[in-house]
């Protein structure tokens, strides 16, 4: 009974991450992803399905993910540690009311940490996505999505199930 409580509150969050982005789209604010490895492959994912098209023809969405410039990557991490390469980041694009989303299965990366926190700074609404152990990301962020397992493979592929929920989510509300 209690597992079907945290999955219901996770669906809600879903709903409400959704809901959010898409009301941050219509006042023109943007949607910024980063995370590590496969996370970082997700939130190229998540960032093309709203730049391009999901499932509905329509313009594309202001969405980028910090993990697809590596001369931006390699030099932040040469110069300032690799716990800065989000953050430094979204000190040059980041605004206020923009949503940022750091995604790491354990919820332990000190980069996503210190880039959400650094979206916070900036005042954007901050998502985690990360697995059942994710409390270090999950208290940092104001939106912690979380997978209900410690087993990085599953909470990949609920990651990018649930990134597709919000780009469809955001889509309907949009069009």
């Amino acid at each position: 009974k209690e597992d079907l409580r945290r999955q219901s509150s996770e669906i809600d969050k879903i709903e409400k991450v959704s809901m959010l982005i898409a009301e941050a789209l219509k006042n023109g604010k943007k949607v910024v992803l980063f995370g590590n490895g496969g996370s970082a492959a997700d939130a190229q994912h998540i960032a093309c399905e709203l730049a391009g098209r999901f499932k509905l023809e329509r313009r594309g969405l202001p969405a980028i993910a910090l993990t697809t410039n590596t001369s931006t990557i390699t030099a932040l991490a040469h110069d300032y540690g690799y716990e800065k390469v989000f953050s430094s980041q979204v000190d040059a694009i980041v605004d206020k009311g923009d949503i940022v989303i750091g995604i790491s299965t354990s919820g332990k990366s000190p980069n996503v940490i210190e880039g959400v926190k650094a979206a916070r700074e900036h005042g954007a609404i901050t998502v985690g996505l990360t697995g059942a152990e994710g409390e270090r990301l999950e208290k940092v962020v104001d939106i912690c999505i979380k997978v209900p397992s410690d087993d990085t493979p599953r909470i990949q592929e609920a990651h990018i199930t649930i990134g597709h929920i919000i780009c469809q989510l955001v889509e309907e509300s949009l069009l």
